[in-house]
Parts: C-alpha cells; sequence; structure tokens
C-alpha cells in the first residue's frame, strides 16, 4: 500500500511539474524566436487575406496583431500561415502555429477532443441565406420550393435540412463537395440560394460577377462562436490571448480609441489609469507575464474592438455588416468582458 500510495504521490508530482513547465512554454518561445506565429484564413474578405504585395489585413489579422502588441509592443512581430479548414487543427496541435484565428467556431468536439483551448468570442456568427434580389423575398421563411446550394458533408447541410423540417418548407439541395464549387455553382445559377455562415456571405458576396444584385437574409440559423484557440496545458498563453480580445472590448467601453489613448493616460478615473498602465501599484500586465503598458499597447496599435470591427468588416469597410450580436452589451449586443482589475 505504502509503494502505492508513494508511486501515486510520485505521478502527480511529475504531472504538476510537467504542467508548471507547459504553462510558460508558448510565451517563452515565442519571445525567443522574437515573433507570434498566426494561423488564419487562406483568403477571407475582410477577415484574413494577403493583398498583392503579400501584406496580410483583416478582422483575425488585427487579432494577431493585437497578440503582437502585448506581448512585444509592436504590431509588426507576427507572422501568418494560412490554414485550410482541414490543416488548421493540426497545425496548432504540432506547434506549426502559436494561436488559431481562423473563422473557427468554438464547440464542445474541439474544446475536448482536440486538445485545444477557447474563451474569448470576437465574431458571434451563425447560419444563414443569400439570395438574388430579382426574387424579391424578404425572409428565409419565403423560400419553400427553392433550390439551395450547399457544401456537402459539413454541418451547414445539417442545419439546413434542421431548419427547412422545423419550418414545414419544402427545398431542392444542391450539393458539392468543395467550397469553390458551390461559389461558381451559385454564381451560375444553378439555385436561387446560397447558405453558410453568415460572415462567410458578406464575404463571398464581393467575389460575385454582380454583388449588388444580391441580398443577405436577416434569419440566422444555428450558434456559431467564432474564437481564437490555443492548444491545451499552457495556462499562461490562454490567458494572455484570451485577455487580449478582452482588453479590446474594455478599450472600446472605456471609450479609449487610437486616437486618444495617450490624451486617456491623463483620465481621473482609475479603472482607465489601470488598464493603461500608469496606476503606480498595478501588478495587472506583470501578473500576465508582460509589460504593464500591454493594453495601452494594443490600442495605441491596433485599436479597440469596435475599430477593428467597423474597418474591416463593418460599415467602413466593403462588407458593411453591421455590428448586430457583436456591439456591447451596453448597447444591444452580446459583446462583454469581465473588468480588468
Amino acid at each position: 500500500m505504502k509503494n502505492k500510495l508513494l508511486s501515486a504521490a510520485i505521478g502527480a508530482a511529475v504531472l504538476a511539474l510537467g504542467a508548471s513547465a507547459a504553462s510558460a512554454t508558448t510565451l517563452g518561445d515565442v519571445k525567443a524566436k522574437g515573433f507570434v506565429q498566426c494561423g488564419v484564413n487562406t483568403g477571407l474578405a475582410g477577415f484574413a487575406a494577403p493583398d498583392a504585395s503579400g501584406n496580410w489585413a483583416g478582422f483575425d489579422v488585427d487579432f494577431c496583431k493585437a497578440v503582437a502588441s502585448a506581448v512585444f509592443g509592436d504590431p509588426t512581430k507576427v507572422k501568418f500561415t494560412p490554414l485550410s479548414a482541414a490543416n488548421r487543427f493540426p497545425a496548432l496541435q504540432s506547434g506549426e502555429v502559436d494561436v488559431l484565428a481562423r473563422n473557427t467556431t468554438w464547440s464542445i468536439n474541439r474544446d475536448t477532443a482536440l486538445g485545444l483551448n477557447f474563451r474569448f468570442v470576437n465574431y458571434y456568427d451563425g447560419q444563414g441565406f443569400m439570395v438574388r434580389k430579382s426574387l424579391n423575398v424578404k425572409s428565409a421563411l419565403e423560400l419553400s420550393g427553392a433550390s439551395v446550394c450547399v457544401q456537402s458533408g459539413t454541418t451547414t447541410e445539417l442545419n439546413l435540412a434542421d431548419y427547412f423540417k422545423a419550418n414545414n418548407l419544402q427545398y431542392n439541395p444542391v450539393v458539392f463537395e468543395k467550397l469553390d464549387e458551390v461559389n461558381a455553382a451559385y454564381d451560375a445559377g444553378r439555385c436561387d440560394v446560397y447558405t453558410t455562415d453568415q460572415s462567410g456571405l458578406y464575404s463571398l458576396r464581393l467575389t460575385l460577377k454582380n454583388p449588388d444584385e444580391h441580398a443577405i437574409l436577416p434569419e440566422i440559423i444555428s450558434k456559431e462562436p467564432l474564437a481564437p484557440a490555443v492548444r491545451q496545458g499552457d495556462d499562461q498563453w490562454f490567458d494572455i490571448v484570451s485577455w487580449v480580445g478582452y482588453a479590446m472590448i474594455n478599450a472600446e467601453e472605456f471609450g479609449i480609441t487610437q486616437a486618444n489613448v495617450d490624451d486617456m493616460k491623463n483620465s481621473p478615473n482609475p479603472d482607465i489609469k489601470r488598464f493603461l498602465g500608469v496606476e503606480a501599484d498595478t501588478k495587472i500586465g506583470t501578473d500576465l507575464g508582460l509589460t504593464n503598458e500591454w493594453a495601452y499597447n494594443i490600442v495605441k496599435n491596433v485599436g479597440n474592438y469596435g475599430e477593428v470591427f467597423e474597418r474591416n468588416i463593418g460599415q467602413g469597410s466593403q462588407l458593411k455588416i453591421d455590428r448586430g450580436l457583436n456591439a456591447l452589451w451596453s448597447k444591444g449586443g452580446i459583446q462583454y468582458a469581465p473588468p480588468v482589475r
């Protein structure tokens, strides 16, 4: 019995030691190599896409730049790895990338079976529908009898079937295995409706021959919380990536922008002074393993959540997506961040 107890104690100590070693691995590795390696989409307008010179831009790209700003104080200290849907998880699991910011839905299977961690949701999405304006359809409930382009073997296909069945509607599925085949079929007029995540529809519409001839319907038929992901077993890096997102939301709540962040250091509000690292006794940054100006650097270099949203996918962009659920909790949405204190 004593031997068994001793073995159990040694095993627990080894696990604890391993967990302790793992907790500092990613931040240490990132600092050693001098940049954050970020996994992003291969090319999705508004979210992550390279220009002709290879410079990346987009909503997810700016999140990666915010992580680099928090760690290094420099948004350029990030490199991008374009990843397909099939290879995004192996790339993160293997350590090829330090963080995955690629329109990825947080689900129980991915959170548990794949060894990944999600927490901060940077975009609340859901499956939607796009139609030709010439059909004069204003709601998905008017789509009975329509032909619908959809990718096979996806939750999108299953959600489509469930929605039409639940609402006693008839439809004709036009199914393709590859995403580019679905895109081409819809653009060629082989179906009346296109269904996928609503954010994807806004991006896809820009690639059609006549984008202005297509409308995205208001209904959302599934929950698709899109969130950055990291590997399990590294709590410090998990906290850093999560709090980068929360800092951007808190900055918007405080009214701190790229333009006024320096002036806001003089705010009489103790919460703002603490957030920007000017309170004499603040340890918030050092508790994360960063400097106390980590949040200031994020806002100064990249902006608050609202600024990043609007310029990449909101009204200041070609996509012109409404904030909707992604508005602050105080303005009709559900974006809500824990306090920085």
